[in-house]
């Protein structure tokens, strides 16, 4: 995504990864302007530190986490400590990777049954095989070996792959939801305002791009499309599709609650924003961009079309990391609130209160300055962990996780 302040270009590296700044322009500090619920204070407690650009987290049972490397590598965080080898490593499989980059590795999940089976599935960026495309989406099932063996690169299942006209908005974003089926969040190309096609990505019902996708990976096909997907049947439009009109949800997780998808999309211009997703819904973009028109810049139509449940401009962050609603124990009274982040580092949750939610603001105590938030994470009790980065170059192991405690 590009964008033109002051004459100077800010290329904004979407995928929690890093941003590249020509020096005449600094970020602002986020705007209290439009905060309505009262700021919540809690402490930071370090989990691990060392990664190398981490981007997404799991717990696997006994307390054991893995943790995805966006240079290509699955990590093991056994009894508080980051184990050696990696468990996965698909660096070989990726597109050539630049010094900061938002293509590689970018989001796995572990199969429900993966005790016994031993399945995870990642989203990657792989070379490009198709004309006038910079990368290939790549969603793959590996079967992780349980005697500290690496799987071969090569052994991985491919369950589909989608051509990406853009480096950036890749979505990445994989979770088995309550039905047992996998959910994806695919990017809308990139490049900047979806100028793909009349009608861009988003909302051309052919293309995987700029969807939330919902599909059956207990086959052995590549994938089955569940039954009750909302677009089954209909003529020239994917089945695969739970969801579309998104731009870059940058990470989404299921209220254990009440079993609703919550994601964030990263914003364009101006706005980013904080979505449940419905079955069969129209999100808006390239139309829309939050609660404002984008294509075109005013006069949109709005008909069929969902909007946020709450949103937030550039002043207070430029590119929305989604969270999870909380639903564990140790912070009883935080129940039901959406936490969510901006890359830039300010947190933030919403609550709802009659019909709206409101946006307040997280302080961390015992929590280190400048840290870049690129994802969430939750354990089996759901309580919520930060994963965080303190550099920019995907070379540098300046990543860590932690825990927000009383």
């Amino acid at each position: 995504m590009r964008k033109y302040l002051n004459g100077s270009l800010l290329t904004v590296l979407l995928g929690g990864v890093g941003i590249l700044l020509l020096p005449s322009y600094v970020l602002k500090k986020a705007d209290p302007d439009g905060l309505l619920a009262p700021t919540l204070t809690f402490k930071a407690q370090p989990i691990v530190d060392g990664l190398q650009a981490p981007l997404d987290m799991t717990f696997i049972g006994n307390g054991d986490i893995l943790v995805a490397e966006q240079a290509g590598k699955i990590r093991l965080i056994k009894n508080g400590k980051l184990t050696d080898a990696p468990l996965l490593d698909i660096s070989s499989k990726l597109i050539k990777l630049m010094p900061v980059d938002v293509r590689g590795l970018l989001g796995f999940a572990v199969h429900p049954k993966f005790k016994s089976n031993h399945k995870i599935y990642v989203f990657y960026s792989a070379p490009a095989t198709a004309e006038k495309s910079d990368h290939k989406d790549v969603v793959a099932e590996y079967t992780l070996s349980n005697n500290a063996t690496l799987p071969d690169p090569e052994s991985g299942r491919i369950l589909f792959t989608a051509d990406e006209p853009g480096q950036g908005d890749n979505g990445g974003c994989l979770k088995f939801g309550p039905d047992g089926y996998l959910y994806v969040a695919m990017g809308d190309g990139g490049g900047g305002g979806d100028k793909h096609g009349p009608i861009g990505n988003a909302q051309n019902m052919n293309t995987l791009l700029g969807k939330v996708l919902r599909i059956d990976v207990n086959s052995d096909s590549t994938y089955l499309i569940p039954k009750d997907n909302p677009f089954v049947g209909k003529a020239n439009v994917r089945p695969e599709i739970w969801a579309y009109g998104v731009r870059n949800t940058w990470r989404f997780s299921f209220n254990r609650a009440n079993k609703q998808l919550f994601t964030c999309d990263v914003g364009e211009a101006t706005w980013e924003e904080m979505d449940v997703i419905e079955k069969g819904g129209n999100y808006g973009w390239r139309m829309v961009e939050g609660n404002h028109c984008f294509n075109p810049k005013e006069g949109c139509d709005f008909t069929g079309t969902i909007k946020p449940i709450a949103e937030y401009d550039h002043k207070n962050g430029v590119c929305v990391i989604g969270g999870y609603v909380y639903n564990g124990t140790q912070l009883s009274a935080q129940k039901g609130k959406y936490f969510f982040a901006d890359w830039t580092g300010p947190i933030y949750y919403i609550e709802k209160k009659g019909n709206d939610w409101q946006r307040g603001k997280v302080e961390l105590q015992n929590y280190p300055t400048n840290l870049k938030i690129t994802s969430w994470g939750e354990d089996p009790s759901g309580e919520l962990y930060l994963i965080t980065n303190g550099g920019n170059l995907l070379s540098e192991t300046k990543g860590a996780i932690y825990k927000i405690v009383k």
